[in-house]
Parts: structure tokens; sequence; C-alpha cells
């Protein structure tokens, strides 16, 4: 006779399937069952990560630096730090007080007053070098309206922007009646640019996040699972703003560093957690899979594509550590941190919450989605369509894309000019009263400094120029270095491409050891090294993105048009970006003024993100396509496929990213508009064009060849797969 516990316990045993053996899995299979299985052990280090790095988190935007906008190693940053350290901080880094009194001698009454409390509170700050008052000849205008006292700096560029911040506000309450007293300078324009930056900053992510929300539900289908790429994405945020407030005490790290991880972290988030969550809810909700399995198949397949991405990132990033300037290399190390923390998050906090939340992470659920839905209808019917008439289709796209590309040929750059800045702030206000009252080259005055026996022959060589409106007398070195400073003021605002006509003409014709420096020369030193730097950066972003494509794909023929694709996307937007900031098209509606030019730091910068971005969807698509045709044999499944179980999430990804990109557009200074406006478009375009059409058509016109490998290479590469089981 049988026992009935004995029954029920054995009907129990059998309806719960034993756990998998690790064995059976690839390695992200077997780490996401690792991490689900210590689910505790798990949360409970990622939350000593997150709360160990969050306590140095809200000191980011205080602790980071705005400078560092310059090219190591070239002549004009050497100039500065003779400066600092021999004429008492009289360096491009110096801050200049303005003091205006339109109706009277600035020198005495209520602008005297002013001009000795401003010298009050400089000199109090240990940061500051020499405080040197108005000269007559130099920084007294010849009306006695307008006088410029100059606060040296006593510390690096970094310091120097932080002294800004701290005294910028006292320094303008001295502004009483008809005295206006404004700062400037190079070290007040990051300061006033870092405080409209985070202004920005702040609106756009406070319209960013809600859309963000709303395409997310769409996306997932649900309003927990839609939470969730968030959820990663706070995590890594506050893990990378922690990490570069501690990096920061050893090597600067600029403000950009973070404002660019925050939009990398929440786009790259977003997309690995569709690819992910989706794929679980396939297997789980789908193929009814348990949950342990279901985990192990997202992982081994779309966690792997999601790994491969992360690295593709991290590669093309990487390049930009070329450009030998420390604000450059800081923002690709902020945003290589921050992908990181996202891409660890998603391999290991990501399984263990899909595990404890099994199907009730399919809460909320919109009433017309499948949840177990993998391949989408629409979108297989969208690969059949491309299937048929390939040839059609891929013309339409390649002709739009080059129609959009062709404008890049009279692309102009330049450093950013003093319209960056908002017309209220003070370095603006400042640098229009000195170019108003001492000439249009003056707020780009030029620092020359040469050996003391060369000195009258470096004043005659300044003076003779014609590109030179004034020449200051020789001012020695104070502690008899036995080397000379020379101010000459340029007949021509700072911004204009004749001053580095003039600066090319003064280095061959001054004394061998003159040194020409002074902030608008770091600009000019900065825009030549980086288009020295361009094309070796672009070079190593598409040899690298193609080696790791071809490592991971075993497929020469498609890894190469795949990194190849992204070029036209790049180029379009490039070509978009020339009509929308150099011609002023849409100036109106955007709320810039135009420089007339494109910021010099944008092609290299840009590409490298944009490229990133794209190998992101590349991954994701061509990942799809090889795992079909690895079951398969068959091209037109592989492309059909492909599309229709991974467009959805190209399509939910890119539209994330194109809202959160142009949400950057609408406010704020001129950069971060240019950011949103060419980030924006070259998402949308290679998420909606390249990637659901262009590629798939190549797969379809390659067919079989896609994915052939010659014997030799197929021996020297790893032997990676991504279907399952």
């Amino acid at each position: 006779m049988t026992n009935p516990a004995t029954n029920t316990a054995s009907a129990s045993a059998a309806s719960t399937p034993p756990l998998p053996e690790l064995t059976s899995y690839g390695v992200l299979g077997r780490l996401g069952l690792a991490v689900a299985r210590r689910r505790r052990l798990t949360l409970i280090a990622w939350a000593l990560v997150v709360v160990g790095l969050g306590i140095f988190a809200p000191r980011v935007e205080s602790e980071l630096s705005g400078a560092g906008w310059q090219a190591d190693g070239s002549e004009s940053v050497a100039v500065r730090e003779l400066a600092v350290d021999h004429f008492g901080g009289n360096a491009s880094s110096a801050i200049q007080v303005v003091v205006n009194d339109p109706g009277g001698d600035v020198l005495s009454g209520d602008g005297g007053a002013a001009i000795a409390e401003a010298t009050a509170i400089l000199e109090a700050d240990p940061r500051v070098g020499e405080v040197i008052p108005p000269q007559p000849g130099a920084s007294l205008s010849e009306d006695g309206h307008t006088a410029v006292l100059l606060a040296g700096a006593g510390s690096d560029t970094n310091d120097m922007v932080r002294v800004a911040n701290d005294h910028k506000e006292a320094l303008q309450e001295l502004s009483a009646g008809d005295i206006t007293v404004r700062p400037t300078g190079a070290s007040m324009l990051w300061s006033d640019f870092n405080e409209a930056n985070l202004d920005a900053m702040l609106k756009s992510e406070m319209v960013s996040w809600p859309v963000t929300l709303v395409i997310l539900v769409l996306a997932f289908g649900a309003l927990l699972a839609a939470g969730l790429p968030l959820v990663l994405t706070l995590a890594g945020l506050v893990a990378s703003a922690g990490s570069l407030v501690l990096i920061n005490q050893v090597v600067p790290v600029s403000i950009w560093a973070m404002n660019f991880a925050m939009m990398f972290a929440l786009a790259l988030g977003i997309d690995y957690a569709l690819f992910i969550v989706q794929r679980y809810r396939a297997a789980r909700l789908g193929a009814h899979e348990d949950p342990h399995h279901a985990i192990a198949e997202a992982m081994d397949t779309a966690g792997k594509a999601v790994l491969l991405s992360g690295l593709t990132v991290l590669v093309s990033l990487s390049a930009v550590m070329l450009v030998p300037s420390p604000a450059f290399r800081s923002m690709a190390g902020g945003i290589m941190l921050a992908v990181i923390f996202v891409l660890a998050a998603t391999l290991t906090l990501l399984p263990v919450v899909l595990a404890a939340l099994d199907e009730r992470v399919n809460w909320g659920s919109l009433p017309w989605v499948h949840a177990g839905e993998h391949r989408s209808p629409r979108f297989a019917a969208w690969g059949e369509r491309l299937w048929k008439r390939p040839v059609a289709y891929g013309a339409v796209a390649v002709v739009a894309l080059v129609l959009l590309a062709a404008p890049i040929v009279g692309l102009r750059t330049s450093m950013p000019s003093i319209k960056v800045l908002p017309e209220e702030s003070s370095a603006r206000v400042g640098y229009d009263l000195v170019a108003e009252e001492f000439g249009a080259g003056a707020p780009g005055t030029l620092q020359v400094i040469a050996e003391a026996d060369q000195a009258d022959r470096t004043v005659a060589v300044l003076t003779a120029d014609d590109g030179i409106g004034g020449v200051m007398p020789a001012m020695p070195a104070p502690d008899d270095s036995g080397l000379v400073l020379v101010s000459a003021v340029p007949t021509v605002d700072p911004s204009d491409p004749a001053l580095a006509d003039t600066v090319d003409r003064l280095r061959q014709d001054l004394p061998s050891t003159a040194q020409v420096g002074g902030a608008a020369v770091e600009n000019l030193d900065l825009k030549s090294q980086l288009d020295e730097s361009t094309p070796l950066v672009i070079a190593v972003v598409l040899l690298l993105g193609f080696l790791l494509l071809l490592v991971a794909l075993r497929a020469p023929l498609i890894a190469f048009l795949g990194t190849l694709v992204s070029l036209l996307s790049t180029a379009a937007a490039f070509g978009v970006a020339r009509l929308v900031f150099q011609e002023g098209w849409g100036s109106g509606v955007l709320g810039f003024e135009s420089q007339g030019f494109l910021d010099a730091w944008a092609p290299v910068f840009f590409f490298a993100m944009i490229f990133a971005i794209a190998m992101d969807y590349t991954v994701f698509l061509l990942a799809s396509a090889k795992e079909h045709y690895e079951r398969s044999g068959d091209p037109r499944e592989a492309m059909v496929g492909a599309v229709a179980h991974s467009g959805r999430v190209i399509f939910a990804a890119g539209a994330v990213m194109v809202a959160v990109f142009f949400t950057f557009a609408l406010s704020g200074p001129l950069p971060p508009k240019e950011m949103g406006i060419v980030l924006g478009i070259a998402v949308f375009l290679d998420a909606f064009l390249v990637r659901l059409v262009l590629l798939p058509v190549l797969l379809r016109l390659t067919g079989n060849a896609a994915w052939w490998v010659p014997g030799w290479l197929q021996k020297a590469l790893p032997d990676i797969r991504f279907s399952h089981g």
C-alpha cells in the first residue's frame, strides 16, 4: 500500500526540474546560473559597490574639472607653464576682472573701490598668484572708462577654474550703479560654460527620462520589465560617478567625462537589457523552459552578443586615447568606465533580478503584448520584403545616405568661440567689454616668452607684423631667470581664421628662443593636434572594430562590410551637422548662434562615439544572423531570422537613443546641441537605414559568401558560436 504523502512528494519533485549542470552551458550561461544561484551574495556585492562608490558620487559635479583642453607638449602649453613659474601667473589661465565706468574715471570713486575690493578677494586666495593692477597703455583703456585687473594663476588650470567658480559671484556683486564688474578669461569661460552645461544637462534629463520610460514600456510591453534597464543604468552611473571622483584625486578628470558617461550608460544599459530580457522572456514564457534554463539560454546567446558589443564600444573609445589632450583622454576614460559598470551589471546583476522575478517580470503587461514572442511577425515580413527586392531597397538607402553626406565636403572646423556661452554670462560680457575698449583682438592677446638678450628683436618682429595691432614693452621675469614676456594684441578676433596665419608667421620670424602662447594660441595648437590625430584615430577605430567582428563572427566578408557601412551613417550625420551648425539651418528653432563652423573636437570624438553605437547594432543583428546560420546553413533564414528576432530590439533601442540625444539639443550652450544633433541623427540613420535595411540587403546579396572563412583563418580564430545547445 502506497503512502499518499510519498506520492505527493514524488509528484512535486517531478514537476520541479532539477537544477541544470553548469558544464552543460557556455561561459556566459554558466556565469548567469552561478550568480542566479548565489543571489544573495551577488546582491550584497553589488550593494557594497554601489553604496561604497555612491558615497563619493554627489561630489562629481564640484570635484571634476572643466579644463584640460590643451595639446600636451605644444609650444603654447610650454608658454603658459613658463608664465606661471616666472611671471607671477600672468598666463592664459589667469582671471581677468573687467571694471567699467562709462561716465567717469574707473580708477577713482566707485570704480576704484570696486577694483580695491576685487583685489582683496583675489589676494586672499592662496591658489591665485600675483594680482596685477590695471596698467596704463596695457590694461587701462585710453578713455579711462575700463580697466582690467589680472589675477595670476598660482596653480594648474583645473584649480583656476575652481577659483573662478568660487569667486565669480562675489566679484559680480561689486557692480553698483553705473559700475559694471565682470570676471572673464579662459578660466572664467570654462566656469561659466560648465555651469550652463550642467543646467542644460539637468533640463535634458528631466525630459529624456520620462520619454525613455514611455518608449521602454512600449518596447518591453510591461511596466516592470521596462524599469529593469533604468535600474541597471542607475547602478552603473552611481558606481562610475564615484569612481571618477576617486580617479580625479590622482589624475584630473574633465566634467565632460561624466556628461558623456551619463548618456552612454543610459543608452547602452537600455540596449543590453532589451536584448537579454527579450531572449529570457521568449525562453521562459514562449518556449516554457524552466527559469534556470531560460537564464542560461539568454546569457549564452544574447549575453554573448552584449559582451561583444561592450568590447566593441570599449575598443572604439580607446582609440581616442591617442589624442594627447587631457580632456579627450578623461572623457573617453569616463565613458569606458561607465560602459564597464553597465556591462558588469547586465551580465551579473540582471540574471539575478530575472531569477528573482521569474514570470513576474511580465507584471503590468500591455493588453496587446505577447510576452513570450521572440520572433516578430512584422519584422519577419519586413525581412522577407528585403529578401525579395534587395537592390531596390538597398539603392534607396545608399542614395539617401550619400545625399545627406554630400555637404561634408565643405565642412569647416575650429575651436569654440565666445558664442558658445549665453549672452548674459560673466565671461562673455567681460569679453565683449575688452573687445570694445581695447580692440577686437584684445581678448586673444598673444604671450611671447623669449630670452632677455633677444627681447629687442622679439618686439621688433611683433611690431612689424601686419597681424599685430599693438605690442607691450618686454617685461623681465622678476626671478632673474633671464626671460622676458611680451604681450601682443592681434588685429582680429580670436576665432578669426586669420589669427592662425599670424601665429604661424610669427613662429617662423621670431628669434629661436621665442615661444608664442596665450589662450587663443592654445586653442589653435589643440586644433592642429586634433587635425593631425583624427585620421589616425579613425583608422585605428575601423581596424580594431573589424578585427573584433572578425574574431566574433569568423566571417571576414560580412565583418568587413559591417564595418564599412558604419562610415555611411557617420558621414551623413556630419553632412547634416555642416548644414545646421556651419550654415545655421534651424538655428532659430534650436536656439543657438551659428559660429560658421563645427567645433574642432567634434569629428574625432563624435566619430568614435557614433562608430561605437553603430557597431552595437551591428553586433546585435549579425550575432542573430550567425546564430540562425549555424543552425540552418541557410542564408535566407539567417537574414530573415536576424531581422525578425533582433529588428524590434534595434528599432526600440534606436528610438530610445534618438530621444535621449535629441533632448540635449533642446537646451543649453552650443556644444551639447552639437552633440545631441550629430549623435541623434547618426543613430537615427544607422538604426533605421543601415542596420534595418542596408546590412540585411548585404546579407541577401552575399548569401553563403557572407559566412565563408578560409581554412587557415578558421584554424587561427577562436571557435565562438552564438547558437544555444
